[in-house]
């Protein structure tokens, strides 16, 4: 995978990209966010597998720098800063960053996330098993499934062929981890899908880690949708969706 590295600070840089190399990654390094930006113009070359991106830039913020990523290219961004704080986190993913880890950072983590970030897993037919609840697992409401592939969830379309998301006839903009993890819950409304078990389908790891990150894509799904009751927590067993009404 070649992999696009945003980092100003020159000796970070080198002993990251030495160890991805031994990984087998081809990286080119960015010292701004303005060289980030020239480096994904198509007439540069072959396309990035994957761009990190850190947020302390000398020219720009790097929040912005992910939005123009965003608007040129649908290449997968991970975002490697000291912002640690939620806000940020929720920020960032609401931009259009496919996942955010916080430095200072495990090696082994972050190559699990370019990893996974780099994988497109299919969607899973509505038959794939989910986790009962402790209710029982009582469906919330039904999914109408046109034809078509989509489904609808009150007023929320699901364009599963195209990966649209509209909520009262407007589209909203989702992250490709965020549309697995809704395309996920809708399989099955009303039914309770554990923490790890979502891990595994939307990120294709048992990596303990990933919890955190699982937790800031539900709040940033539910900001989105503008529905915070659409998603509900289970405490200490997972998530399920809930069917609102059109």
């Amino acid at each position: 995978m070649r992999l696009l590295l945003v980092e100003d600070d020159d000796r970070v840089a080198a002993a990251l990209s030495a160890v991805l190399a031994k990984h087998g990654f081809d990286v080119t390094h960015a010292r701004s966010g303005e060289e980030a930006l020239r480096a994904l113009l198509p007439a540069q070359g072959p396309s990035y597998g994957c761009v990190l991106l850190d947020l302390g830039l000398p020219d720009q913020d790097g929040f912005e720098v992910c939005s123009r990523i965003r608007r040129r290219t649908s290449t997968p961004v991970i975002m490697v800063t000291a912002r640690a704080d939620v806000r940020s986190r929720i920020h960032g993913l609401n931009l259009g960053a496919d996942d955010y880890v916080v430095k200072p950072y495990d090696t082994g983590e972050l190559l699990a996330r370019i990893h996974a970030v780099g994988r497109r897993p299919p969607l899973r037919p509505a038959e794939s098993a989910a986790a009962p609840g402790p209710s029982g697992g009582a469906e919330a409401g039904a999914a109408e499934r046109p034809p078509s592939g989509s489904v609808r969830l009150g007023p929320v379309d699901i364009e599963l062929p195209t990966r649209r998301v509209m909520v009262s006839g407007e589209p909203i903009a989702l992250t490709r981890k965020e549309f697995d993890l809704l395309a996920l819950l809708a399989q099955r409304p009303g039914v309770v899908f554990r923490r790890e078990q979502i891990i595994s389908e939307v990120w294709r790891t048992s990596w303990e880690g990933t919890g955190r990150t699982l937790e800031v894509h539900v709040a940033s799904l539910r900001s989105k949708l503008r529905m915070p009751s659409m998603i509900e927590t289970v405490r200490g067993v997972g998530y399920r969706l809930v069917v609102p009404a059109a």
